[in-house]
């Protein structure tokens, strides 16, 4: 028999003790429990909700359409074609290196290009898409999807990619578009929106560069379901991104066609302008390349052979080609010297052959000499003596100064990339630049456009332009933003008096149009269409007096890079002006014989809009003419402009 307990009741204090300790205890982890529940299903429910589902939603940036870049007319400059691409994203995928491998075969990956696509996948960050292929016909783009069940983290997707209907002649003008590098980024405001995209790509030259802000556009969201793999289960909802704008060029792209076509076979440039409002019609520059072969990535062999060829394909002349302008400065000089005061048009001044000044002789062009010649005559025959003596009289400071109110030494406001103004020299130029003080024989050589003083084709153009008008007008390139007009100033006169232009005018018809006028082989015969002009020729080496006694050596004797460039500035109707031109053609040898025959004919082709009557040219040159256009080929328009698309 078990004994009594002793002191029984004190037995039933201690358990009472536990038991109300052990329900505290008890009590104390049911509340907390029921209060993280609360703050769990409660208080913090929709911040694990939003949790929950970004494990079960993934969100990814959809491209915008680029925009479309149009010449005046509405032909298609730069397009977007159908792009058939597979991306993959490393957070998906898992085991990438894996991945790949199985994918490699799929889309003709090589073990290079393979290894090049890991590589960037892992530098990118782990949700961004990261292009694998693109391009792919349909054969391999069905293959890739049907395989996707053992391809986690692969996605094919029909996107958009860049094109270049006209191939070589807008590549200039418009540039093209190719993958961001280092360089690019840097000049972004958002490069990380930009870096998340599939294969983000970027404006490299010309308009797609300066105006990649207008053009790139706001790219959409799309958010998908994925299952417990990341495979995407289906798209829940999406945002189209917003495309970039379309831009119209003033250009003409068939007038641009022929000046490539009519200088195919030489280094130079070709800029028209449209007298009534400064729109650029044309700009020309040759050789050139196809912006197509850029935009995924050249080959070694097309890159050197584009690099090292000695014409400059990738340079754009037109803007950033300066050259000394010879012969064509000299209605500069004319201007300046008759709002001077220093000269009259109907002072003679004898022309012997050559000038002396300082015991130093600078010869004219005609060793005989002119004789005595007035201004007009003076332009008309390009007595380069006349023009010693009148930038003597005048000086380098009044020249450089009418130099700049025709629009030469400063930089357009143009949205191209590497526009380089020429320069305007003056004494206090020399002294900061070279350290040395200014010369009366630099003056003199500035009279005939050459020595310090160089110009872009550009800017001849617009010289010849403001005379031709009379008003400062600004060359414009882009007339419409999704198609919104873009305002343009209205031109104001030049400071420059009306009879100092018709003088200056005068002398530029006769230049053409006159039997002993130095582009009278190049004249147009049709009429209410004569051209005004000036040829020019500018050396790029040193006339020895040694070569000069002994006979200056022809341009066709010497080799290529050492012949003397030819040039040649024209504006028509003479008495009604509707487009100015400048030609320069690198090395090419005489103005009047090379530079001013391919100017008249993209003169004449802007006038008519299409081929001109055989009638506009002097009948001699028929003949040739006719063998000339029998080579002309059509408008050159690769096929996938048929395909392009905004969406």
């Amino acid at each position: 028999m078990r004994r009594p307990a002793p002191f029984p009741h004190l037995t039933r204090a201690r358990l009472s003790r536990r038991a109300l300790l052990l329900g505290g205890v008890q009590a104390g982890i049911v509340g907390t429990l029921g209060w993280r529940m609360y703050n769990l299903q409660v208080t913090e429910s929709e911040r694990y909700r939003l949790l929950a589902e970004e494990n079960r939603v993934a969100t990814r940036l959809v491209p915008a359409a680029r925009g479309l870049v149009f010449d005046r007319n509405g032909v298609l400059v730069a397009a977007n074609d159908q792009n058939y691409r597979v991306v993959i994203v490393r957070e998906q995928a898992g085991d990438v290196d894996g991945v790949l491998k199985r994918l490699a075969p799929l889309v003709g990956l090589d073990e290079t290009e393979r290894q090049k696509v890991l590589a960037e996948v892992m530098e990118r960050r782990a949700h961004a898409s990261v292009t694998v292929a693109e391009q792919l016909d349909w054969e391999r783009f069905a293959l890739v999807s049907a395989n996707a069940p053992a391809l986690p983290g692969v996605f094919t997707e029909v996107g958009l990619t860049r094109s270049y209907p006209t191939i070589g002649d807008f590549a200039h003008v418009a540039g093209y578009v190719s993958a961001v590098s280092e360089d690019d980024l840097s000049r972004l405001e958002n490069p990380d929106e930009v870096m998340q995209l599939p294969s983000p790509i970027i404006g490299k030259t010309g308009i797609e560069r300066t105006s990649e802000d207008l053009l790139r556009g706001k790219p959409g969201l799309s958010h998908v379901e994925v299952n417990a793999t990341g495979r995407v289960m289906r798209e829940l909802d999406r945002t189209e991104g917003t495309p970039g704008n379309d831009l119209q060029l003033t250009l003409d792209s068939d007038l641009q066609h022929y000046a490539h076509f009519r200088m195919k076979d030489e280094s130079a440039a070709a800029v028209v302008i449209d007298l009534r409002n400064g729109d650029l019609r044309a700009l020309a520059s040759t050789p050139s390349f196809d912006p197509n072969k850029l935009v995924f990535g050249i080959s070694q062999a097309d890159w050197s052979a584009l690099n090292n060829n000695e014409y400059r394909p990738l340079g754009d002349k037109t803007v950033s080609g300066t050259y000394p302008p010879g012969s064509t400065f000299k209605m500069v000089v004319a201007l300046a010297a008759l709002k001077a005061g220093v000269v009259t048009p109907e002072e003679r001044i004898y022309c012997p052959g050559f000038y002396e000044i300082g015991g130093r002789r600078f010869h004219c062009w005609k060793a005989s000499g002119h004789g005595r010649m007035n201004l007009p005559e003076g332009l008309q025959n390009s007595c380069d003596v006349y023009y010693y003596e009148i930038a003597q009289r005048v000086g380098i400071e009044a020249i450089s100064e009418m130099a700049q109110t025709l629009g030469m030494g400063t930089e357009p406001d143009l949205p191209l990339p590497a526009l380089t103004s020429g320069r305007m020299p003056t004494k206090a130029w020399k002294q900061e630049s070279l350290g040395h003080s200014w010369l009366i024989g630099d003056t003199i050589n500035a009279g005939i456009g050459q020595g310090f003083v160089s110009a872009s084709p550009l800017e001849l153009a617009l010289m010849t332009a403001r005379i031709a008008s009379g008003r400062k007008l600004v060359p414009r390139l882009i007339s419409r933003i999704n198609g919104v007009p873009v305002d343009t100033p209205e031109a104001e006169p030049l400071d420059v008096s009306a009879e100092g232009l018709a003088q200056v005018r005068l002398g530029m018809y006769e230049v053409s149009n006159n039997r002993r006028g130095t582009a009278y082989s190049a004249r147009i015969t049709a009429p209410g269409m004569e051209m005004a002009g000036k040829t020019g020729t500018s050396q790029v080496r040193q006339i020895t007096t040694e070569e000069r006694a002994a006979g200056i050596t022809r341009n066709e004797d010497l080799p290529w890079n050492r012949r003397d460039h030819a040039l040649f500035v024209c504006y028509a109707p003479y008495d009604n002006p509707r487009f100015a031109v400048s030609v320069v053609v690198e090395h090419g040898g005489g103005g009047s014989t090379v530079a001013a025959p391919i100017a008249r004919d993209i003169l004449l082709r802007a006038l008519y809009g299409t081929q001109p009557p055989l009638s506009a040219y002097p009948r001699e040159q028929h003949e040739k003419l006719i063998e000339q256009r029998a080579l002309e080929p059509g408008p050159t328009v690769s096929t996938p402009a048929a395909r392009s698309d905004r969406a």
